[in-house]
């Protein structure tokens, strides 16, 4: 039982170190939020962050900078010697020279096979083996401009080309947003128990280094509530696997500013029916064997839960087997939700079984923060002698 528990820690230290901090995503007032309602539906981000998060920012309209590159009908955006691959949507052209680019990011690998969307893009793939989930990724663009260079430092500017100031001392304003309480980013450093997120107008960054506190002010980065305050951050900007963060110096409380980073009056892309919740991860794994009867199960999602769905849409029960009693109930447990990690844990009231099959049931009406339902899921596992 020593190396399965060095082999739990070792996966739930990489759960951590890859989960995004979603908690409390249903309770917050919409007045928190800073930026108008067409802002806050595009994501502002770069090249890498999709490459690096394909599920977070799939069939999202998303706002990338960077350059075109064509080689024969491929057209490429390019940004800090990454590229994705592009479609332009009816009546919009490539530009040269440094360009803003608005559209939606499709993970093949996350549609069905012959999906219109991909209509120009996977027409080749007949015959072929359809891509695994983040295998082939292309952004529908919706519209070009020119890239206007930076007139003041904003979380903007930081979201969109964090290459430019990678290593400088900044001081930026910004919406304090919590440990991602909204969602805002698609994953989350996890250096320290206070790391957070600000938000400006558009676009959000990490502030690590420091907790949310000083004269005057002593900020929950789990709760809500604390999200109409504004932080001015100083510190120094770190890009590193498509995230940006501020390891901060110095926090100051500061008023809401007038906006000044302005929305375009483009509409945003009709958003997508929320995806399917998806079980990512799970200890004990499928048809795994001597299990621990007293040992929790963990189960993990690839984004955040609705926590006021949870009563019931969990399910343990015993799989029959010869000379197993007919009538055994089902065993009594409670069930605890991380919300920084996606995860839930159950703990089982009694120790389970020895030498029995167990199922566990997760139920469609397991609901994601954005009212995605979840695609049911079983587990097997096989429990092992008493300790």
């Amino acid at each position: 039982m020593g190396c399965r528990a060095v082999r739990i820690a070792a996966i739930l230290a990489c759960v951590y170190a890859c989960a995004s901090s979603v908690s409390g995503l249903l309770t917050a007032p919409l007045a928190a939020q800073p930026a108008s309602a067409a802002a806050a539906s595009r994501r502002l981000t770069t090249v890498e962050a999709l490459r690096q998060f394909p599920g977070y920012f799939h069939l999202s309209n998303i706002v990338v900078r960077g350059e075109f590159a064509e080689d024969g009908t491929r057209i490429t955006l390019r940004a800090d010697d990454r590229d994705i691959r592009v479609q332009l949507a009816d009546g919009v052209a490539t530009t040269a020279g440094p360009v803003e680019v608005r559209g939606q990011l499709f993970d093949v690998g996350r549609l069905e096979p012959g999906d219109p969307r991909v209509t120009g893009i996977a027409e080749a793939r007949e015959g072929e083996r359809w891509p695994r989930p983040g295998e082939e990724l292309f952004v529908r663009v919706t519209s070009v401009t020119s890239a206007q260079p930076v007139i003041g430092l904003t979380v903007r500017s930081l979201a969109l080309e964090p290459w430019r100031y990678d290593g400088q001392k900044i001081t930026v304003l910004g919406n304090f947003r919590g440990r991602n309480l909204f969602g805002d980013l698609p994953g989350a450093p996890a250096l320290t128990r206070y790391d957070f997120v600000i938000r400006g107008a558009e676009g959000a960054v990490w502030v690590t280094g420091q907790r949310p506190r000083g004269r005057g002010f002593d900020l929950d980065i789990d709760r809500r509530v604390d999200s109409d305050k504004w932080l001015e951050v100083t510190g120094t900007i770190v890009h590193e696997r498509g995230l940006v963060r501020i390891e901060a110096t110095q926090l100051t409380l500061s008023k809401e500013p007038q906006l000044t980073e302005a929305a375009t009056d483009e509409p945003a892309t009709p958003p997508p029916p929320p995806a399917p919740l998806e079980i990512v991860f799970s200890s004990p794994t499928h048809d795994e064997v001597d299990i621990g009867p007293g040992d929790p199960i963990r189960i993990q999602f690839s984004r955040g839960l609705d926590p006021k769905s949870l009563q019931g849409t969990i399910r343990v029960s015993y799989v029959g087997a010869p000379g197993a009693p007919a009538n055994t109930a089902p065993p009594a447990f409670a069930t605890t939700y991380d919300a920084a990690n996606r995860a839930i844990t159950l703990k089982f009231a009694q120790p389970l079984e020895p030498f029995r099959t167990v199922r566990v049931e997760v139920l469609e009406t397991l609901k994601a923060f954005d009212g995605g339902a979840a695609r049911p899921w079983t587990l097997t596992f096989s429990t092992g002698r008493p300790q």
